[in-house]
């Protein structure tokens, strides 16, 4: 008894000893273990932030990526010899006051745990400001894959075994996010350049500069919940305007303001769907005028008659505004005036148009300080008075990383107005692309914001931007990069995500052929259909290039196969803006994403962990891109980026290539385990869980579509609005209970946030074979109050029914 008793005075000593070492605060707990801070806040139940920095060292920040603030979180705080518990109704954290190391878990399964010893601060010197280069290690399972960190480039799914210099690039976009298999992510909340290290025995982050180790733990179960946790922290996603989502066509660069116009011309001439044109650089005139943000080019003389006449073809218009000013421009010299402008080398070097840039005629192009309110307002007030005045539809935000050449140290010593360029390097895409978000919202809400831009940081998404994947050369390896790169973006959170179809340096094509238009060349036809019908499922269907003209026409003409190719795919995507649009209101409403890697819906199935060329479009279309040469030689193109040429090219082989682009090929695909799937093209049911090898032709792909599922087909249309949503096809894949909600709204302005759209629920009933069209839900000015379905089946069956907004159900 004597014994017992004295175990538990024992017990009770450490216990009452270690409460002494934290403090309980509304959010968590501050404790000091190591020699450093420790503080960690629930902000949710399944959202944590932990802080860790030295003793000497006091830190005060507002996060540039997060905006969720803490809510009041009920958890309970235990000790246990020297571990404290932290229990919300998801989470369990627990934090060693001896050493300092932190781990997660939940319903008592380990997640995620810090490294031993993995907290580090080494003493830096950022531009006469003492700080640390803060480094913080964990350690994941060994077979546990991870997906995240933005855009890169390598081709690579997963990120297990990798090691990445996070900062932002052309054609690398740096998130410091990622998210695992057991359904947590973590968000490293710093902007200076960092190293990501995943290896035998670690994975880290280590930035260059750091007040303190800054992170923010996240549980959601499974990917969706990962994401909409990162988006609950970091910004939702608001609706883009329906006309985003059909075919948009654009070059390096339409040379004058009817150069543009006939191309739009053209399109309606031929019958072929197009929603928006782009007009990139120079509409401004020369370099020393770079990005003065108004029609300064004779060549484009009248640029009001120019968008009224896109307009009046029912097209949209956006057009390229960057991140710098030259020198005679009215932004540069108002904040020039003000210390608003860096002095780092940027695009474009010369002051003469000549390539390669003439140093002795520099072009004294400057970059400007987004992180500065008031500089954020003078950008606005010219784009506003300059192009949004003249019925702009929309920007395309170049080089917002921005572009920074032969960079050195002193570079990053640049005084920003939040402190050194070198602390939030990374966060520069964010506020530059808010800063026009923001202010188009404050100007109007009768117009969505739609950005267009090269560069993304954490919390993007809430700034209405898609992203491409840069200046990208045109070849097989680049083709097949994008699949896994935008997957892993889309991973981050943010959905919106495009490529240049075909590539954007196309100069190998160009070289190597004839009559140097490089769209006859077989090499560069057969390379360009295989990337628009990638495109076709990317959140942005976008034709964008240089060196080879990418319109339609140029490929040939109707009745020929790669004319008649890209025409199927670009046909085929507005008959799917129904069920694009809707997706978009589940990507806004419900955390849902475009582009889903096969782990996101099956993720039981281990063989889908590691696939990256394929991925769900929405949650039912499986997409199989052919991104292997079939009909050519794949000819491997290296392109140096700084100029812009390619470094091969045989022009006596690629002449002698003779091409039947009518023979049929094949390709395998892996359908997922778990369901059946219906092929797209012929409605035959296949077992899922198998590889198979599928035929494929120059104008198809392989496409299939999970039992289970119900997808809306729009009307034949020439742009997305132009006819009503009144006879819609709606196919119906039966072999499981299902459901699918039409969402429609008034397209292009922000009435849907106050609840102005309506949503029509289709579910299918596998048991007793019955369709039940559910009450309308909502409305909106011009809502369609009667209307008709047609009902399709695998098997062929149809049924029209007439709905007027109240339930129905079929049986079949």
């Amino acid at each position: 008894m004597k014994i017992i008793y004295s175990l538990c005075t024992v017990l009770l000593f450490c216990l009452h000893s270690n409460a002494q070492k934290f403090q309980k605060t509304i959010q968590g707990i501050k404790t000091i273990a190591n020699g450093n801070n420790i503080e960690i806040q629930f902000y949710s139940p399944a959202i944590v932030r932990v802080i860790k920095f030295p003793e000497i060292k006091k830190i005060s920040k507002e996060s540039l990526s997060v905006v969720l603030k803490p809510a009041k979180t009920a958890f309970s705080v235990k000790t246990f010899g020297n571990i404290i518990f932290l229990k919300s109704n998801q989470l369990t954290v627990s934090v060693n006051t001896a050493s300092g190391n932190i781990a997660f878990s939940a319903s008592e399964n380990e997640l995620l745990k810090e490294k031993p010893q993995g907290t580090k601060f080494e003493p830096f010197d950022d531009a006469g400001v003492k700080t640390f280069t803060v480094t913080q290690s964990f350690i994941l399972d060994k077979e546990e894959p991870i997906y995240g960190l933005g855009q890169h480039q390598r081709g690579d799914l997963n990120q297990r075994n990798q090691k990445y210099h996070l900062e932002q690039g052309n054609v690398d976009d740096a998130v410091t996010f990622f998210q695992s298999i057991k359904g947590y992510g973590l968000y490293w909340d710093n902007y200076s350049p960092t190293e990501f290290t995943d290896d035998a025995t670690e994975t880290s982050f280590k930035s260059i500069v750091g007040d303190a180790v800054d992170y923010y733990f996240m549980y959601g179960g499974n990917a969706d919940g990962v994401i909409g946790k990162m988006r609950e922290l970091t910004g939702e996603v608001p609706m883009f305007p329906l006309w985003t989502y059909g075919f948009w066509q654009s070059k390096e660069r339409y040379k004058s303001q009817n150069e543009l116009v006939e191309v739009v011309k053209k399109y309606r001439e031929l019958a072929v769907p197009l929603d928006g044109i782009i007009q990139d650089w120079q509409y401004w005139g020369n370099n020393y005028l770079w990005n003065a943000m108004e029609f300064l080019n004779p060549e484009f003389s009248d640029p009001k008659k120019m968008v009224d006449e896109v307009h009046n073809l029912n097209a949209h218009m956006i057009i390229s505004i960057w991140s710098s000013f030259g020198p005679q421009t009215k932004p540069y010299k108002e904040m020039d005036q003000k210390g608003m402008l860096f002095n780092i080398k940027t695009w474009p070097q010369s002051g003469s148009e000549i390539w390669p840039p003439n140093a002795d005629y520099p072009s004294g192009v400057r970059v400007y300080d987004p992180y500065n309110p008031q500089a954020r307002d003078i950008y606005w007030k010219y784009a506003d008075k300059g192009l949004f005045s003249q019925g702009i539809d929309g920007w395309w935000m170049d080089s917002t990383e921005p572009d920074h050449f032969e960079e050195k140290p002193a570079d990053y010593d640049t005084k920003t107005y939040l402190g050194s360029f070198r602390k939030v390097r990374n966060a520069y895409p964010l506020m530059t692309v808010g800063g026009v978000y923001d202010h188009q919202r404050k100007t109007t809400s009768e117009k969505r914001v739609f950005i267009l831009t090269r560069s993304a940081f954490a919390g993007q998404q809430r700034y209405g931007a898609n992203t491409w994947s840069g200046d990208t050369g045109s070849s097989w390896e680049t083709l097949r990069n994008q699949i896994p790169a935008g997957l892993n973006f889309t991973l981050t959170g943010i959905p919106h995500w495009n490529s240049d179809i075909g590539g954007f340096f196309a100069g190998a094509y160009r070289q190597a052929w004839n009559d140097r238009s490089g769209a006859k060349n077989p090499l560069y036809q057969e390379l360009y259909v295989r990337w628009i019908q990638f495109g076709t499922f990317n959140s942005m269907m976008r034709s964008h290039g240089t060196d080879v003209p990418r319109e339609i026409y140029n490929f040939g003409t109707k009745g020929k196969p790669v004319y008649d190719a890209i025409e199927k795919f670009i046909t085929l995507r507005y008959a799917l803006l129904p069920y694009i649009y809707s997706t978009s209101w589940e990507v806004t409403s419900k955390q849902s994403s475009f582009m889903r890697a096969l782990f996101m819906d099956f993720p039981a199935d281990k063989k889908g962990w590691e696939i990256k060329d394929q991925f769900m479009f929405g949650r039912s279309i499986l997409v199989a891109p052919v991104v292997h040469a079939q009909y050519t030689p794949e000819k491997i193109v290296k392109v140096n980026e700084s100029t812009g040429w390619d470094q091969q090219g045989d022009k006596k082989n690629t002449e002698k290539i003779t091409v039947d682009f009518t023979a049929k090929k094949s390709r395998n695909v892996y359908l997922p385990a778990g369901t059946h799937w219906y092929d797209f093209w012929t409605n035959e049911k296949i077992n899922g869980g198998q590889e198979i090898i599928v035929k494929t032709a120059i104008d198809m792909v392989p496409l299939y579509v999970k039992e289970g599922a119900i997808i809306p087909f729009g009307p034949k249309v020439q742009f997305a609005t132009q006819k009503k949503w009144d006879n819609l096809e709606i196919k119906v894949y039966p072999g499981k209970d299902c459901s699918f909600v039409l969402y429609e709204d008034e397209f292009d302005n922000y009435n849907y946030e106050k609840g102005f759209y309506s949503e029509i629920e289709f579910s299918w009933n596998e048991a007793s074979k019955k369709l039940t069209i559910s009450n309308r839900k909502g409305q909106y000015t011009g809502m369609l109050t009667s209307r008709k379905f047609t009902i399709v089946m695998p098997n062929g069956i149809a049924r029209i029914i007439n709905y007027n907004g109240k339930k129905v159900e079929e049986r079949f």
